[in-house]
């Protein structure tokens, strides 16, 4: 079995960062990576300093390729199927047959989706977004819909008027209360109990909404919250403690995004629930110098001990 100094499992925006910071610290680094990055549906990164308008896949593309021009990386393209703590720290047995070994772990495995309504499916990513910081400024002018499938969606609704005219669709379930709605009321936001039951459009465009009791009202961009759970079953096999977020579960972290594991460091969208690029690409540093202290300290440690 191959051992590394530390595993990195996820090759995105969080992983990247994480690894090139132990790549810096001249560590053995594996990364390990099975290409299904949750921002692979979206055209464009924005409001990533250097990377606005950038795809994703590019800017990953460029990070690789930086990364592995470091001899300390090693990089498999594989899924990460199990992982459990033996004598020397970790060991994972990956999707192509082999078992690899880390004294650290980083898991930036991040998440999957879960969309409230079918129709959406096909225009995520596109005219079905999930971040005003992320897409608002492409959407400045349009006819923009929140549909509430999570708590905090009132304030999503107060925030978006800031690029289109705003309507704020509760779905029957997730009604704001009374501060919210005045709140909403200031900002100019139209309060809709109505469900949505279909967006309707060519393609990936959006035309408008068809509300349960039949009529059809005018929409062209719509923000929504995605059901979020984990990727991977890598933190809950290990036994990593999870916090409950707006949207699903998340890996619990202390500001050093060490995990409740010693040894496991967590980073990325599957340990928070603010989600952004920029915020996973900094998480992943912290990730990486954390896991580098981390080896240094038991380094250190060790030493004493043999005095």
């Amino acid at each position: 079995m191959d051992r590394y100094d530390v595993v990195v499992v996820g090759g995105g925006f969080a992983g990247l960062s994480a690894a090139m910071q132990l790549a810096r610290a001249q560590r053995g680094v594996l990364l390990v990576d099975a290409g299904r990055p949750r921002n692979r549906f979206a055209a464009a990164s924005h409001g990533f300093l250097g990377q606005d308008g950038v795809a994703p896949a590019e800017i990953m593309r460029q990070g690789l390729d930086q990364l592995t021009r470091y001899p300390t990386v090693a990089v498999l393209q594989a899924e990460a199927l199990s992982a459990s703590v033996d004598e020397d720290g970790f060991a994972l047995a990956l999707s192509e047959g082999s078992r690899v070994g880390g004294r650290k772990l980083i898991l930036a495995t991040g998440v999957r989706d879960t969309l409230p309504l079918p129709s959406m499916i096909d225009r995520w990513g596109v005219s079905v977004l999930h971040c005003p910081y992320c897409h608002g400024y492409e959407a400045r002018g349009r006819r923009l819909a929140v549909i509430a499938n999570a708590a905090g969606a009132a304030h999503q609704a107060m925030i978006l008027p800031d690029w289109g005219p705003t309507t704020f669709y509760t779905q029957g379930v997730f009604e704001p209360t009374a501060e919210e709605a005045a709140l909403l009321g200031a900002r100019g936001v139209e309060i809709e109990r109505a469900p949505v039951v279909e967006l309707v459009g060519e393609g990936t465009d959006i035309r408008g909404l068809v509300l349960a009791d039949g009529r059809e009202v005018p929409a062209e961009v719509v923000f929504t919250a995605p059901r979020t759970r984990m990727a991977s079953p890598l933190a809950e096999q290990l036994g990593c403690a999870f916090a409950d977020g707006m949207t699903g579960p998340y890996i619990e972290v202390d500001p050093t995004r060490q995990t409740s594991v010693p040894g496991v460091f967590a980073a990325g969208d599957a340990a928070t629930e603010m989600y952004n690029a920029t915020l996973a690409s900094a998480a992943g540093v912290m990730a990486g110098v954390a896991a580098h202290r981390a080896l240094v300290m038991d380094a250190a440690r060790g030493g004493l001990d043999r005095r």
